[in-house]
């Protein structure tokens, strides 16, 4: 008789809050959002940068119920909508093994990943890849999108132009933020 091992009850997750803290609008402390995370019952609370990363153990195969549960929470606490996108550990550990870029990039800080909650968001995207963007670069994955922006962020006509492709449907983080996204879900494992 063969033994099938028994499933997680949770899960490594990370969720990305989109457009929070950037100027004076929609602020949002580190220890309040630890707080509304922890306040719905998840676990292993942890938030990264102050920029709307928090990492938290969840229910295998729920990121989407889990996205909205924490965007409504932050909703009634702070009195505006945050877009929320929940990434698993197995999805991110994909995305940052799967990097089609990095052997082009030069500076972490100019590398984005761009996560979408739906695979819909992200083919908004697909017509750029058609299109010539030297010294920028583009490449799509189901799960993300990478965007190399030689000159910056700020100047990148292929940012520009993947904003507005995508919209609100997506939240960006630059590599070395994804690579510490990527080291806390593991430390938290082995905390």
């Amino acid at each position: 008789m063969t033994r099938t091992p028994n499933k997680p009850s949770t899960s490594r997750c990370v969720a990305l809050l989109r457009g929070i803290n950037v100027g004076r609008a929609k602020r949002i402390p580190m220890s309040e959002l630890r707080g509304v995370v922890q306040g719905l019952g998840f676990a292993g609370v942890r938030t990264l940068l102050n920029s709307g990363n928090v990492v938290f153990d969840a229910r295998p195969s729920q990121p989407t119920r889990s996205a909205a549960s924490i965007a409504a929470a932050l909703h009634d606490a702070f009195g505006f909508p945050v877009h929320v996108i929940v990434i698993t550990q197995v999805e991110l550990d994909a995305v940052v093994a799967g990097n089609p870029l990095l052997q082009q990039s030069t500076d972490f800080s100019r590398l984005v990943v761009a996560f979408a909650a739906s695979r819909a968001a992200l083919a908004n995207a697909r017509p750029l890849i058609a299109q010539h963007w030297e010294p920028d670069a583009i490449a799509l994955t189901d799960r993300a999108a990478y965007l190399w922006c030689a000159r910056g962020i700020l100047q990148s006509r292929l940012m520009q132009a993947f904003s507005r492709a995508t919209g609100e449907a997506v939240t960006t983080r630059n590599w070395a933020t994804v690579l510490k996204l990527h080291a806390a879900m593991h430390e938290a494992q082995t905390a």
